[in-house]
Order: structure tokens, then sequence, then C-alpha cells
């Protein structure tokens, strides 16, 4: 197996940097303690589904019952969910008012993390899909744990380019900040509706049949 190959994959796949402007709509009313607790559990979170795709693959899903094509529709659902309220240039989810906001603003923070950063915008099924078809080429135990260690960078690498979106955002203002938060609601409801088609299309194949005129 050319071990290159699934790291440039993965690269490609997770691609953190077209996450960012995500990131900066998501936190944009998060304080810096809260934003950098959001860029470590995303980051970490992204090396943990990554490793555990190469150590166990389907194997996983398969235990809960749910296919990846379930796991499709979800994450859909959840990326379309978060792009309406981008559209409203709002943050992923509201924040809270009462006496406990700023520990729920911290579970928020995580919250958002995982669901959607990291799952399903950095490592959504064809980031499973690819671990797990490079994991069954590997013949050795060593592969395995190469595999994992792409995780590693994987990680680094999503840390590393959200922690250079404050800059981004003190560039671009409040109001560059609403502008881009709108577009990229707009680009989320398409990867969402992306993601709903194919897995609908997968759970009822008739829906993907095509149409006879």
């Amino acid at each position: 197996m050319d071990l290159l190959k699934p790291l440039i994959a993965l690269l490609a796949i997770v691609n953190p940097i077209g996450v960012v402007p995500f990131f900066i709509a998501f936190t944009m009313n998060f304080s810096r303690e809260q934003r950098r607790r959001t860029i470590s559990v995303a980051s970490f979170s992204a090396f943990v589904v990554i490793a555990a795709s190469a150590i166990a693959g389907l194997k996983i899903i398969e235990f809960f019952g749910i296919s990846i094509a379930s796991f499709q529709v979800g994450g859909g659902t959840l990326l379309l969910i978060s792009s309406l309220q981008m559209l409203n240039a709002q943050p992923a989810e509201a924040r809270p008012t009462d006496v406990d906001e700023g520990n729920q603003k911290v579970d928020a923070g995580a919250s958002i993390a995982v669901v959607p950063l990291t799952i399903p915008l950095l490592t959504g099924p064809a980031t499973i899909s690819t671990m797990v078809i490079y994991a069954e080429k590997t013949r050795h135990l060593w592969e395995r744990g190469v595999l994992v260690g792409y995780g590693v960078v994987i990680g680094l690498v999503t840390y590393a380019a959200f922690s250079a979106s404050g800059r981004i955002a003190k560039v671009l203002g409040r109001t560059g900040i609403n502008v881009m938060t709108r577009l990229m609601g707009l680009i989320l409801a398409a990867m969402a509706v992306e993601l709903l088609a194919d897995g609908l299309g997968k759970l009822f194949p008739v829906l993907a049949a095509p149409v006879v005129p």
C-alpha cells in the first residue's frame, strides 16, 4: 500500500482550511477561552474519528445498526438545520441568557466542536469510508498505526487552521462576517442537500432511478 495516498486523500476530504469560514460563523459570539476550547475539542475529535475509523471502521456503525446511508441522511439533516440559522446571520446554536450562561456557553462550544464542525463538516461519511478502504488494504500492524498517525496530522492541521481564524475575523469585521455567514449558509445548505440526496438514494433506490419520459 502506498502510505502517502491515504494522507493526501484525508487532507483533500477533511480540508480544514475550507471549514474555517464555518468555524468563524459558529463561534463569532464566543470569548477567546471558549473559542480556544472549541478548537481543541474539534481537533481532538477529528483525530478520534479518523483513528477509530482506521482501527474499527464500519464495525462501530454496524454495532449500532446504522448504515453509511443513514449516517449521510443524519449528517445532512444536521447541516441543513445549521445552514438555516446561518442564512439569518446567526451562530449555529442560540446563545443562552440565564444565570448559568457562562457554563452553558462552554457546553455549547464543545457541542459545536463535535457537531457540526467535526461531524460531518470535517470528518463525514467520505472520511470514514476512505479510512475503511485503506485500512482493509493494510497487511501489517504498523501500517494500521501509520493510518492512526495520519489522524494526528489532521488534528494538528485543523488546530492550526482554526487558530488562524481570529486574524481572518479581524480583517473581515462584523459586517464582513455577517455577509460571509449568509454565503456559507447557502453553501452549507447545498452540501446538506447533496448528503441527503445521496443518502436517501441509497436507502430508497427508487428515488435514484432515472426518470423515463
